[in-house]
């Protein structure tokens, strides 16, 4: 052999081995490794990063099949073998992936492929292969098919779908598509389809929303509604990002999850608050939490604010501002009450206290504080009321009270004057006969011996007389008296008509009106004020011997028991009747068809009866006159 032939040979034999080992390097970098398997002898030779692979040690020669065959792993051993069996027998390439066992027991998941050679006849007699591991792979595979399967399941439970908009195209993710009520084979909607989707009335402002998004790239965050295929109305969250890659616009990204459910609510909530904040406003009450022992205003509603004459719109408030708002006179039982709460754990009332605004003007409250359910040491819940208005309305009917008390006294006083003539016949008589019997008492004591007998019996007659006087006296003075305050008592409804005829017998005798009395048996007794009483019978019978003064006639009182546990008392008259044109005016105030009435009679009497709980109306008779009908209320005791 020549010089320069050796001299080839062994560059070949160099540049085989160079070759070799690049091959070994890249079998390496890509754990990749070859096998040829010579069925006719059946040996098998394998690369040395098979061996390594398979977590074996590099040799030269052929490996055992059956030290293979063990390190198959037990439930992939018999897949394997029977699948390169079947590729001996077919032109299907075996291409398999198993598990193999290390002898350190570790599990590795290889890829191996290979190619049947076959002679002349198509009888196989070698196989060539690779196999590679794939375990990392595989890994990152399940891994990754975990993490999708994960985010799958997260979204269908959160009602979260996601998407990406880029230059590849659009993508939705299943849940994407329940959301919207579409169906993913479908395909992502183009931007048209995904339109007509949004509610109608929202269907412009998306448009511009998407418009906007795209030559600004900006993203987005907002609600929106949509209404689905089958004519379901659902509310979803959309949230768009833009996606840039070392500066450079790439596209969006996004989630969009199904609110329906929370905007619901959050309407029903906002629909409450509102309910809530127009009813503090019309009721001129407000609502708050604070603490009593960190002296603390954790929350203060608008109409709170207001009432102490802030304005909610500048901010909150600190609790100094409203403690300070206290007049100085209220500020230490304010503070006296608060502080008893705190120290016994319990609710406070502050029935009426008085603060002063900005402006000045000085108003009424009441609070009303609730332990916070919280458990929260010194916590607590509670409402405030301005309550000026009341206190105000208050004052006034006081004052009217005193007012009308004083017209009925002016009225009884009238009537008095009225009745004067009679009344005072009425005591005259009395006053003669007792003169008479003083005259007589002291003839009889002249007499010797004097007729004790008959001056007794004068003195006696004196007496009598003298009481008799009394009583029309005491009668009187009880109607003009002024200035006790009305007291309730048990009155019999029977005697104050007995007294009433007696005061009004002479009146009546004058006019020609004859007295007539149908009191029931069973006329219960009543709790009134026995003065007030006497005047509703006085005003109606003067009202109607008034009716009957020209032509005289006859006054019938009546009385009886209703089964509405009310007492019915009836005084009718067969005078000139009601007026045909104002008959529902003649309770008012100051109404009056007499020349020289006040036009308060009535009035009174109508006041006094429903400042009792009844009421007091007025019918025509059938025949000639009117009839004034009143009711009182009976207890229950009444008829014991």
């Amino acid at each position: 052999m020549s010089e320069e032939m050796e001299k080839t040979l062994e560059e070949l034999s160099r540049d085989l081995q160079e070759s070799k080992a690049r091959l070994e390097e890249a079998q390496r970098i890509a754990q990749v490794g070859h096998y040829y398997w010579n069925l006719l002898e059946n040996r098998v030779i394998w690369s040395d990063e098979l061996y390594r692979i398979y977590g074996l040690n590099p040799q030269k020669g052929p490996i055992d099949m059956e030290v293979v065959r063990e390190m198959m792993h037990p439930e992939d051993r018999e897949f394997v073998f029977r699948t390169a069996e079947e590729s001996l027998h077919s032109e299907v390439r075996p291409d398999i992936e198993h598990r193999i066992v290390r002898p350190n027991g570790e599990v590795r998941i290889v890829h191996a492929r290979g190619t049947v050679k076959r002679d002349a006849s198509g009888q196989p007699y070698e196989i060539f292969g690779t196999v590679q591991d794939i375990t990392e792979r595989k890994r990152a595979e399940d891994a990754l098919q975990r993490t999708q399967f994960y985010l799958r399941e997260g979204e269908r439970l959160a009602h979260i779908g996601s998407w990406a908009f880029n230059e590849a195209g659009h993508y939705w993710s299943d849940q994407l598509f329940k959301i919207y009520g579409l169906d993913p084979p479908t395909g992502a909607p183009t931007v048209e389809q995904y339109l007509n989707l949004i509610h109608p009335e929202d269907r412009a402002a998306m448009a511009e929303n998407i418009r906007f998004m795209q030559e600004h790239r900006r993203g987005h965050d907002l609600i929106e509604r949509i209404v689905r295929p089958d004519g379901q109305l659902r509310y979803v969250r959309a949230v768009a990002v833009p996606v840039l890659e070392d500066g450079v616009f790439k596209g969006f990204i996004g989630t969009t999850i199904d609110v329906t459910e929370q905007e619901l609510l959050t309407q029903k909530l906002r629909r409450e608050q509102g309910y809530l904040a127009d009813a503090q406003s019309m009721a001129h009450i407000g609502s708050w939490v604070y603490n009593l022992a960190t002296r603390k205003l954790l929350y203060s509603s608008d109409e709170n604010a207001r009432l102490y004459g802030f304005d909610p719109s500048q901010g909150p408030f600190q609790s100094e501002d409203y403690f300070g708002a206290l007049l100085p006179e209220d500020a230490s039982t304010v503070a006296a009450i608060l502080e008893n709460a705190v120290r016994t754990g319990s609710d406070f009332y502050l029935d009426e206290y008085r603060i002063r605004r900005g402006d000045g003007s000085i108003r009424y409250f009441r609070a009303i504080g609730h332990r916070s359910p919280s458990g929260e040491f010194g916590e607590y819940v509670g409402v405030t009321m301005d309550i000026t208005d009341r206190k105000h309305a208050e004052e006034e009917r006081e004052r009217l009270r005193r007012l009308e008390a004083d017209l009925a006294h002016i009225n009884r006083l009238n009537m008095m004057g009225e009745l004067a003539a009679a009344l005072a016949h009425e005591i005259k008589q009395p006053i003669a006969a007792s003169i008479t019997s003083a005259n007589a008492c002291l003839r009889w004591l002249d007499r010797n011996p004097p007729d004790l007998g008959r001056a007794r019996a004068a003195a006696a007659r004196i007496e009598q007389d003298g009481n008799r006087a009394a009583d029309v006296i005491n009668r009187v003075r009880s109607f003009y008296k002024k200035g006790s305050p009305p007291k309730r008592e048990m009155v019999d409804i029977k005697e104050i008509i007995r007294e009433m005829a007696a005061l009004f017998r002479t009146e009546a005798v004058r006019h020609s009106v004859k007295l007539r009395f149908e009191v029931h048996e069973e006329t219960p007794r009543i709790l009134a004020d026995r003065v007030q009483v006497q005047q509703v019978f006085m005003n109606l019978m003067l009202n109607a011997l008034e009716a009957m003064k020209e032509g005289g006639g006859e006054l019938r009182i009546s009385s009886r028991p209703t089964l509405e546990s009310q007492l019915q008392v009836c005084i009718s008259d067969t005078g000139v009747g009601l007026p045909a044109d104002n008959a529902d005016q003649i309770f008012e105030a100051f109404h009056t068809t007499k020349p020289q009435g006040t036009g308060m009679g009535l009035a009174i009497t109508r006041s006094i009866v429903e400042a009792h709980g009844g009421r007091v109306w007025a019918t025509a008779n059938s025949g000639a006159g009117a009839t004034f009908h009143f009711t009182l209320p009976v207890r229950p005791e009444a008829h014991a």
